[in-house]
């Protein structure tokens, strides 16, 4: 009898592993939705009366773009919340930031922390006037902090290049996002370099563009990653068309964002039944076992 106890309570723990791992996916229900939805407003009023749209942004980038499209590694999953990652040289700074979003995650956890981080980008483009981006949730939380180089401002084209074509970006994609450094400023506690790379850092417009074909200016930033898009073939011309036509440069802008706040993610277009019955199924199959397994010691102690 006690080795039927035994097998059992085995397998009772076998049925328990199973669900909790099918439970920890995140499940993009109606309530998930309107969580999100929540979660967006209150993004919203707590980037517009802290004036954080730059630093919120900046932490949506650096979660997403330590992806690796050949290794499938990661990508915009919340790993930057562990510290290990977070004190990274490049990351500097971007405490502050994790901080303002634990205030939001506060009243909604059922939000995983890598939609929220990349929901608090989409949010700091739009509140400073910057294009709408479509947003879709499903995003699962890394356990562990990811590996994986960022830009470094002191390197040129190439660089870039091969840094943005790891993740499976294109030079369009480079020169689009390079735009969102219309917002925010440069700190010296953080970098080596200090101001801002446009005259209204807390509005999202193409004057970041304007500003480099304008040259350089004592009072604005230009980066020798911000200068590269001048001299090379392939950059250039999307520098001039983004100066050019504001409104190419939000369409593109909210395309190339939406593919790096993606990057790595399998999105959950199931519906929501669909989830269910997958996880009672997977559930289903276990506790089959455990009554297969019982009847089978039962069978073989009583012969």
């Amino acid at each position: 009898m006690f080795l039927i106890q035994s097998h059992s309570l085995t397998n009772f723990f076998l049925v328990e592993l199973l669900f909790q791992r099918l439970t920890m996916a995140v499940s993009v229900d109606a309530e998930y939705l309107k969580e999100i939805e929540k979660t967006r407003r209150d993004l919203r009023a707590l980037i517009s009366s802290r004036n954080c749209a730059p630093i919120m942004l900046r932490l949506a980038w650096h979660d997403a773009g330590t992806y690796d499209a050949k290794k499938k590694s990661g990508g915009p999953n919340g790993s930057i919340r562990f510290k290990d990652e977070l004190n990274r040289p490049h990351n500097k700074g971007l405490e502050k930031a994790v901080a303002f979003c634990e205030e939001v995650k506060a009243k909604h956890p059922r939000v995983s922390y890598a939609d929220l981080y990349q929901l608090a980008g989409v949010v700091a483009v739009e509140v400073t006037g910057g294009p709408a981006i479509q947003f879709t949730p499903g995003r699962k939380d890394a356990e562990s902090p990811d590996e994986g180089d960022l830009p470094d401002p002191n390197q040129g084209a190439s660089h870039l290049r091969t840094l943005f074509s790891r993740m499976g970006l294109s030079d369009r994609d480079i020169v689009a996002l390079s735009g969102g450094h219309t917002l925010g400023r440069a700190h010296k506690e953080r970098s080596d370099f200090e101001g801002p790379w446009t005259r209204d850092p807390l509005k999202f417009d193409n004057s970041y563009f304007v500003e480099l074909l304008n040259g350089e200016t004592p009072e604005l930033l230009q980066l020798k990653t911000d200068k590269a898009l001048l001299g090379d073939p392939k950059f250039e011309p999307y520098v001039k068309l983004y100066a050019k036509d504001e409104d190419v440069f939000f369409r593109d802008y909210a395309v190339s964002h939406k593919k790096l706040s993606e990057l790595g993610f399998n999105n959950p277009q199931r519906k929501t039944t669909s989830t269910v019955t997958q996880q009672a199924a997977g559930i289903a199959v276990a506790a089959a076992v455990v009554i297969f397994t019982i009847c089978y010691e039962v069978r073989r102690i009583g012969k």
